[in-house]
């Protein structure tokens, strides 16, 4: 088995790591101060990126997009991971699901979002569903031959510079052994529709300017034409275009691990007590063995779920492996460079408490841990009969 890189796909990791520390880095301190991205700082990186040829990269050539492989795309989340998520948000990656439109669709929703003319965001979250997607109470029902939506969707993230969002609502339900069964629809849904209001969430410890908004729905009219995929078919559309999502958080956990172990390593040269460097002590060297060494595990589980990916191989129980591994090897990695750190680390000199809050989110979002466990026992268990 080669594990190495390309030359190609070297090209690509030192493209985006150079962007990352040129165009995001230095306004980071903004961001976090204030909450907020100006939108002249979110304007110039979507177009640096536009003119760097990767807005839209994890979409094919035939529409647009840069025609990344999975792998080469994990690539780039993961440089994308070492800096602010309210900043690389701009970088441009529209939501695969998109490639689902059809007919009008394509020139409305699908073109401009992989031009980068329109943005989209993706609601599914509400308040009483959250891993349990068939429990939403988000609904659209029919009306003289339009839908009507109602309802409430929240933590949805990107939506407050959304132009348009993709939204699962229940459409029907089906009586079955185990109780009731919801039918979800996905629908293509426009900034300013009536009936449709977009306002501020919570405000959140982790990733500040990256906000999650509240979507609220009151007998919203929508037309048959912004259904996407088939009526009732939402799962289908779903299970086919955003199982790799999951691969995005674990990669993107990996970069910033990889960011905040080099503020450890340094510090631990550079920091002296009792005369020596603290990185001589077996309680701080230790530490960084440990720290590098659950980086390139989850490192590798990523890539290798990639991979799988572009082989046509199964790859769901692998793709949960990596964003549980990853995940809580963030929160292990961050909390040992605030305590490599010592009371500096909880200080907004430096951004270590930065990374330690924002590692907070990474096991809940696309999919708790404990979800993620669920996943990789039914797929060991289920070829069982168990």
């Amino acid at each position: 088995m080669h594990f190495g890189l390309t030359d190609e796909q070297e090209m690509i990791v030192g493209a985006v790591r150079r962007f990352v520390e040129n165009e995001i880095y230095p306004h980071e301190p903004l961001v976090e101060r204030t909450g907020e991205v100006p939108p002249e700082v979110a304007q110039a990186i979507k177009q640096k990126t536009i003119d760097l040829g990767f807005y839209a990269c994890n979409f094919p050539e035939a529409v647009g997009g840069a025609g990344l492989s999975h792998l080469e795309f994990a690539l780039v989340e993961r440089e994308l991971g070492r800096g602010s998520m309210a900043l690389t948000h701009f970088f441009g990656r529209p939501q695969n699901i998109l490639m689902a439109c059809t007919g009008e669709q394509i020139e409305r929703y699908l073109l401009p979002a992989v031009r980068g003319e329109r943005m989209d965001a993706l609601a599914m979250t509400e308040p009483g569903a959250g891993s349990d997607v068939r429990g939403m109470k988000c609904a659209a029902r029919r009306d003289g031959g339009d839908w009507v939506l109602n309802g409430t969707k929240h933590f949805i993230s990107g939506a407050d510079h959304a132009d348009f969002v993709i939204v699962f609502v229940a459409t029907g339900e089906d009586q079955t052994d185990k109780g009731p069964k919801k039918r979800i629809t996905t629908f293509l849904v426009d900034r300013g529709t009536p009936g449709f209001t977009i306002r501020d969430g919570y405000k959140s410890v982790s990733h500040r300017g990256y906000k999650n908004m509240v979507l609220e729905f009151d007998d919203c009219r929508l037309p048959d034409a912004q259904v996407l995929g088939e009526v009732d078919g939402g799962f289908a559309v779903m299970n086919e275009w955003l199982y790799a999502t999951r691969i995005t958080v674990a990669t993107m956990a990996v970069g910033r691990a990889r960011r905040c172990f080099d503020h450890a390593l340094r510090y631990a040269a550079e920091r002296e007590q009792f005369g020596q460097a603290i990185g001589k002590f077996q309680g701080v060297s230790f530490q960084l063995a440990d720290m590098i060494t659950e980086i390139d595990a989850a490192d590798l589980l990523t890539l290798n779920a990639a991979w799988r990916l572009d082989q046509g191989l199964p790859a769901n129980r692998e793709i949960a492996s990596a964003k549980l591994y990853a995940s809580e090897m963030l929160a292990r990695v961050t909390d040992a460079t605030l305590q490599i750190h010592g009371g500096m680390g909880l200080m907004d000199d430096l951004p270590i408490e930065r990374f330690w809050r924002d590692a907070r989110v990474e096991r809940i979002w696309d999919g708790t841990s404990e979800i993620q466990r669920h996943i990789i026992s039914r797929e060991m268990l289920r070829p069982l009969g168990a």
